[in-house]
């Protein structure tokens, strides 16, 4: 049975994430130290001391995850793990998705933490502060919030739609503030148990951000980009590809377009994945694949022991008789 490699999106991060990776594993500290060298500051500062109002600035946010993520993957080469020879797929939730995408080489560490501080300035910038909004919707099938969504986009005049599906019975939806309030409301009459506007800064995963849309096509226009030595599951299509236009086009379309992370989690276990490994901050989703596929076993990796956890999990899922040999962590 097929193993799979997910990467966290904005909301897993915390001040201190990766700084066990960095004091254990030389070449996870190395990670850190080259999105430093990228761009020009110590984001790593920020990550292992905070503030945590500063790291969660969206600018912020998206290089310090990726960076996280990497540092595990670094940490499990450093043992020996080969990506390709033992992962079947990689998929990340938005930003999630070019920490998937570095780690199996489309782009370098320092691109890939280059075009998220591009990203999340260009988000930030598409919509004035005050005017899009974004709510999490629970315990609403998904039929039902299109319809609010679609009923409130057309009563206010105003772009609303699903931005991501996770699963479990949460979509969150975004838009114009006045239309996202509209919908949560039809949304809370058509019996959801929560409609909770979100503190974002801006309305993500919506028609409102095209303009950063715009910003990222020529940013990814700029970068050398590889094949993925694994497939990439793409947020927009829940296809694999490894084709490099192709995925440059659906991290444009991500921009704007839904997360369909429910329907990748169904995709992994009808197409043989029984494991799911998260790598990187936190354990968000994890929780979220268990509610979607209870048959596949989910495991974070995102501390040293999980490290040597993960390695032990690997070995016995592909066959060997030992895990990797390498450096060995204090």
């Amino acid at each position: 049975m097929a193993v799979a490699f997910t990467f966290p999106g904005q909301g897993s991060q915390a001040v201190g994430m990766g700084k066990d990776l960095a004091d254990a594993f030389p070449e996870a500290r190395r990670v850190f130290e080259e999105v430093d060298d990228a761009l020009g500051e110590k984001l790593s500062k920020l990550i292992w001391e905070g503030p945590e109002e500063a790291l969660t600035l969206t600018a912020n946010a998206q290089p310090a995850l990726m960076a996280v993520s990497l540092a595990g993957i670094r940490s499990l080469e450093a043992r020996g793990f080969s990506l390709k020879d033992k992962v079947a797929y990689v998929a990340g939730h938005s930003l999630g998705e070019y920490s998937a995408l570095a780690a199996a080489g489309f782009v370098s560490v320092a691109d890939a933490a280059r075009l998220l501080r591009i990203r999340g300035n260009a988000m930030q910038a598409a919509v004035p502060a005050g005017e899009g909004a974004m709510a999490a919707i629970i315990g609403l099938e998904q039929p039902d919030v299109e319809a609010a969504c679609t009923e409130a986009a057309t009563g206010s005049g105003k772009v609303c739609q699903i931005a991501n599906d996770n699963g479990g019975g949460q979509l969150v939806i975004s838009g114009a503030r006045a239309a996202v309030e509209l919908a949560a409301k039809l949304c809370t009459e058509k019996g959801a148990k929560r409609a909770l506007m979100l503190q974002v800064s801006a309305p993500f995963h919506s028609a409102l951000m095209a303009p950063a849309a715009d910003v990222m096509r020529e940013a990814l226009a700029g970068v050398t980009k590889n094949a993925p030595v694994v497939p990439v599951v793409s947020n927009v299509t829940v296809v694999p590809t490894s084709d490099p236009d192709e995925i440059a086009r659906r991290l444009v379309e991500q921009i704007t377009g839904r997360v369909r992370w429910r329907e990748t989690v169904e995709w992994f276990g009808a197409n043989g994945v029984a494991t799911l490994f998260e790598i990187g901050a936190g354990k968000v989703l994890s929780g979220l694949a268990r509610r979607i596929n209870r048959d596949i076993a989910t495991s974070a990796v995102g501390t040293p022991a999980d490290v040597e956890a993960a390695l032990a999990a690997l070995a016995q899922s592909t066959g060997d008789s030992t895990p990797p040999v390498g450096r060995v962590f204090s």
